[in-house]
Order: structure tokens, then C-alpha cells, then sequence
């Protein structure tokens, strides 16, 4: 299965993907989990990275957002190319051009909301700019929630929390590894809108994980994935279009 031609937009790329591979193990035990993957991630872009379990799609997220090295090939994201930086420099591109939002949320139990969004930037020695946090509290609708700690806030809400907290230091690409995971269907619709506008108001970038055809149905494109390669991608998707989509390939793969 190889994946089709499908016309680029006519925009800038966030981040750019070369040649990535990634192994794990050795010898007979060893796992390729990323096979020679070429992939442009476009700026104020929704991208959703799809695919069975093991096709490699954390890896390949994780490999894009600096937190794990791959074996070869490379990423640039804006114009620096992450396998040339050392850890310090790793460090301050992670702080300051990537965003996170996992599917546990992360967030610092100790903190109250508004300590745990301008935490990143507290981190970095940065204050944060009044007019932006404002519009991020508000497009994250947690301005009656900001004195609360983890603890006191649904689990919506505190991934509006760990959201806003990715959005708050502007930067060029926001990761998402799951976001509604551990959500129920109407919290997960409230994050997804969140996401959505991100990138529609503030022409953000944002590259989401998942197995949702529901939740992959709000982004602009779907790149798919299978045994670490890029096989398919689907643009302007909606739920049926992802769930044949998935189904082909759950079915290539048993008669594989």
C-alpha cells in the first residue's frame, strides 16, 4: 500500500521530516518502529497522526517533538535541524518552539490553573505578555477556574488546562499525543473544539495522535501510518471516510 499524491497547501512548513527511522532492541528482538518516514507538518495546520497499534505513531510525535533521538534522518522545525542540537540547545527549542498536550495531562497537582498555564514560562524567566494570556484563558473558557488546583477541576477541564498552558508561549507547532484519551465524549468534543480553534483564530499548528476517526474528523488532514511508514493521507476527512480508511488497513494487514 502506498500512499497517494495529494496536492501540498500553499503555506509554510512548520516542521520537516526526513528520512526518519527508529529502532528498538537488537538482534532477533529488534523493532523498527520508523521505516524511512518523509513528512511535511504544515504551519496553522490541524494534522492527526493515525494508525494501528505499533505502526509507530508515538514514536514518530516523540521523535518530532525533540523528546526522543532517531537512529537516522532528520526533523527541522522552523529552521533548525534538531539531530545538530545538544541537549542544552534541545532543551531551550523543546521550552520555546514546541508545545505538549498529553493524554494524562501533566499538570503540577500543587499548582492552582493559572500557575500550571504560565509554568513554562516561569521555567524560561519569562513574564508573560497580559494581552495573550487573557486571550488564551478566554479561548480555553477557564476564567472562573484559574484559583483552582488540579485536584478541583474535571477532567475537561484540566486538559483546557494543559492546553492553554501549551498555547501560552506562542509556540510554532503544539503536540497532542491523545488528548481525549482519558476524556468522555463531551469533554473530548470541548478539547478538540479548543484545538480547532487554536488553529482557526490564531493560526496555530497543532499535530495530534490518535484512534479516533471522530476526533481525527476535526483536523484539516490525516496522515496514516502502518508498520512505520506513511501509507495514506486524507485531506478535508470525516469519520467515514477515516473509519474505511482504517478498516483497508486493518484488513491489508491480516492478509499481509
Amino acid at each position: 500500500m502506498s500512499a497517494p499524491v495529494t496536492p501540498a497547501p500553499d503555506r509554510a512548513v512548520a516542521a520537516r521530516v526526513s528520512g526518519l527511522t527508529k529502532t528498538y532492541g537488537r538482534g532477533e528482538a529488534v523493532v523498527r518502529a520508523l521505516d524511512d518516514v518523509t513528512l511535511d507538518l504544515y504551519a496553522g495546520e490541524f494534522t492527526a497522526i493515525m494508525g494501528p497499534s505499533g505502526s509507530g505513531k508515538s514514536t514518530l510525535m516523540h521523535v518530532c517533538a525533540a523528546l526522543d533521538r532517531p537512529d537516522a534522518g532528520d526533523v527541522v522545525v522552523g529552521e533548525r535541524s534538531i539531530g545538530r542540537l545538544k541537549d542544552k540547545e534541545l532543551t531551550v527549542l523543546r521550552r520555546e518552539e514546541i508545545g505538549f498536550v498529553f493524554q494524562s495531562f501533566n499538570l503540577v497537582p500543587t499548582l492552582t490553573a493559572r500557575e500550571n498555564i504560565l509554568l513554562p514560562l516561569a521555567i524560561a524567566g519569562r513574564k508573560p505578555e497580559p494581552d495573550w494570556f487573557e486571550t488564551v484563558v478566554s479561548t480555553v473558557g477557564l476564567g472562573d477556574r484559574l484559583s483552582h488546583k488540579p485536584n478541583e477541576l474535571s477532567g475537561g477541564q484540566q486538559q483546557r488546562v494543559a492546553v492553554a498552558r501549551a498555547l501560552m508561549s506562542r509556540p510554532r507547532i503544539v503536540f497532542a499525543d491523545e488528548p481525549t484519551g482519558n476524556l468522555d465524549s463531551r469533554s473530548g468534543a470541548e478539547v478538540l473544539e479548543l484545538l480547532r480553534a487554536s488553529v482557526d483564530d490564531h493560526g496555530q499548528t497543532v499535530v495530534m495522535v490518535t484512534h479516533d476517526p471522530v476526533a481525527a474528523a476535526w483536523t484539516d488532514r490525516v496522515v496514516y501510518l502502518a508498520d512505520g511508514r506513511v501509507v495514506e493521507e486524507q485531506r478535508d476527512p470525516d469519520r467515514d471516510a477515516v473509519l474505511q480508511t482504517m478498516d483497508r488497513m486493518a484488513r491489508l494487514a491480516e492478509e499481509a
